[in-house]
């Protein structure tokens, strides 16, 4: 209970005020004068507790009993509903011809206002290998480059129309493309940044993969991609025959499907590519490697019982026979 600061009565004053008239029978005037309230706020204390006992001393709700302009409930469960099927408030408004004001206040008040909020389409299909190198997972994230600390950094735009052209307008720096690769039973990961997504491209980084997981024992069975023009290339097919490897693709707009890779992602963008200043994109594909030895040496993975990928590579070795290269 929150009182406001200038309140004359918390509960034990009320209760105190009611034991003086009803029980040790001090006149309602001269109780309510000790009190510093009024007359008629003493007599409504005293009233509640003749009625109600000690629960009635309380504070009650100051909400109205009825509100004459409040939308319906049939009105709110259609609302429900319609939010529920991923409909916007806009959407709603349009469909039902209700203002989008009142929506967005119906949607907020039964806590579905974010559709974070909402349950999922179909429930998590969570899935893990049984072996090392049963099943890889390889994605690409395009990063713009460095060639300056921005103003997000050092909070001026003075450095970054110096940089730019005679017209003000900034000069285009490109992109660079980081290819990962993780493992689906340990979480061992593998980067590299890379100048684009060709199919060559995309081939060379498959073999530098898989001789990095043939170097601690693993052997590459599976490869999971997306649908992207590299991945669908020619070259990238032959590289996969040649390696052995049986080439899975994900369903067209179910980035989950590839899951592990996105969240390697995730967690790579956060502590190396967004997780320090750099000065060019030189010194930030030069912090890689650390960060990537770290990923895998030293970084507890939630998915894992919290243990390292390289850890969790050596725990699976000894309580399965035989060896995985």
């Amino acid at each position: 209970m929150n009182l406001h600061r200038n309140a004359r009565l918390t509960p034990r004053g009320r209760r105190l005020l009611v034991e003086r008239v009803c029980q040790q029978q001090v006149p309602l005037n001269l109780a309510a004068e000790a009190a510093g309230i009024s007359t008629r706020t003493a007599c409504k204390w005293v009233a509640r507790f003749r009625s109600e006992g000690l629960p009635g001393l309380d504070d009650r709700s100051s909400a109205p009993h009825r509100v004459p302009g409040r939308t319906g409930e049939d009105r709110v469960t259609a609302i429900a509903a319609l939010r529920r099927v991923r409909m916007t408030a806009a959407e709603i408004s349009e469909l039902l011809g209700m203002p989008l004001s009142t929506v967005s206040a119906v949607l907020l008040r039964i806590g579905l206002g974010k559709r974070s909020r909402l349950e999922p389409l179909e429930p998590a299909n969570r899935y893990q290998r049984e072996r090392p190198g049963e099943l890889i997972h390889i994605d690409v994230k395009k990063l713009g480059r460095i060639d300056y600390i921005g103003h997000r950094v050092t909070g001026s735009k003075a450095s970054q129309h110096a940089r730019g052209n005679w017209s003000g307008q900034r000069r285009p720096v490109g992109w660079e493309y980081v290819h990962v690769c993780v493992d689906d039973a340990t979480r061992l990961a593998y980067a590299e940044v890379l100048p684009d997504e060709k199919g060559l491209t995309i081939a060379g980084f498959l073999r530098r993969a898989v001789a990095f997981y043939a170097s601690h024992g693993i052997h590459i069975e599976r490869v999971m991609t997306d649908n992207g023009a590299g991945y669908r290339s020619v070259v990238h097919a032959l590289a996969c025959r040649t390696l052995g490897l049986r080439h899975l693709r994900t369903r067209p707009y179910r980035p989950r499907t590839n899951g592990k890779a996105e969240r390697f992602i995730r967690t790579m963008l956060g502590g190396w590519a967004y997780g320090a200043i750099y000065g060019s994109s030189t010194e930030r594909t030069q912090a890689l490697p650390g960060w990537l030895d770290h990923y895998n040496r030293r970084r507890p993975h939630r998915s894992i019982n919290r243990q390292p990928p390289l850890t969790r590579l050596q725990q699976m070795r000894n309580n399965a026979p035989g060896s995985y290269s």
